[in-house]
């Protein structure tokens, strides 16, 4: 969840290599809107995510394609969010000789492996198979930049939304360790140093679970040894100084860690009320 959102163009060249273009879809959980970046410095680039298929969005990519003389020879998807791979039919439109590549490809696309390089003059791209936000989800580390783009597992403002902790954390290690300088973001602003905010993210996490395991030793009463509590009660009480209307958004995030700590067998759940307690409290 974002706490501040600046003003970013709809296009516009962060480096020698890359042009971020808007997808046109602001939102609470787009941000500015979806980032999609054309990549190379060649007259054959490489571009990276569609947004939703927004008409603005493929009018600037039509723009920047004429005035700049280029043409995209490859697609490349990060994951199966609608905003995005909405763009892909509107791309294919206009430019039917891209290439679609995507991890657990769709019809007509094209696969991406872990380790896989998309090459284009000035630009070598390295897939990073990276899940926890989406199954499929992959990051790709610029080589000549020492940078990568990080899609929706690391944002340019706020926190990641995820659907499996343990594997979204062991994601963000195995990304931190492929690269040293920006990141660029799948929502959001660049990141200037891209390994120090996957790091923060990590310690957030492990924030947010020390604190769920704190709520539940806690006692609920004062003649109770075992307190059981509600997922929406714990909530209330690690995210009191967040505005309600954001709690059920945090909900999902409480309910990950829940459930991480049950598999690791430090938390259980009763089966009846739903309500949750900690297995072992000698061994928390």
């Amino acid at each position: 969840m974002a706490t501040q959102i600046i003003h970013l163009p709809e296009v516009e060249k962060l480096s020698p290599r890359i042009i971020r273009i808007l997808g046109g879809n602001p939102g609470k959980f787009t941000l500015q809107g979806t980032n999609t970046y054309i990549v190379g410095t060649g007259q054959q680039r490489l571009l990276i995510d569609t947004g939703e298929g927004k008409p603005a969005w493929i009018a600037n990519i039509k723009d920047v394609l004429k005035k700049e003389n280029i043409s995209l020879s490859k697609a490349i998807i990060t994951h199966w969010h609608h905003d995005h791979q909405g763009g892909i039919k509107d791309l294919l439109e206009y430019s039917p000789d891209t290439g679609i590549f995507k991890n657990q490809p769709e019809d007509g696309q094209q696969d991406i492996r872990d380790g896989q390089t998309f090459q284009v003059d000035g630009a070598s791209l390295r897939a990073v198979f990276s899940p926890g936000h989406t199954r499929d989800h992959m990051s790709f580390v610029l080589e000549e930049e020492d940078a990568m783009f990080t899609a929706d597992n690391v944002l340019g403002a706020g926190t990641a939304v995820f659907e499996d902790l343990a594997t979204y954390l062991n994601s963000l290690e195995v990304m931190r360790g492929k690269f040293q300088g920006r990141a660029y973001p799948g929502h959001g602003p660049v990141i200037e140093d891209g390994p120090a905010k996957i790091l923060e993210y990590i310690r957030h996490r492990k924030q947010r679970e020390e604190q769920v395991i704190q709520v539940l030793k806690s006692s609920t009463s004062k003649n109770s040894e075992a307190d059981e509590w509600e997922s929406m009660e714990i909530v209330k009480i690690i995210y009191k100084d967040v505005p309600e209307n954001l709690h059920v958004p945090a909900h999902g995030g409480v309910m990950q860690i829940l459930r991480k700590l049950e598999e690791e067998e430090k938390v259980v759940q009763h089966t009846k009320t739903e309500k949750w307690r900690i297995r072992n409290r000698a061994a928390l």
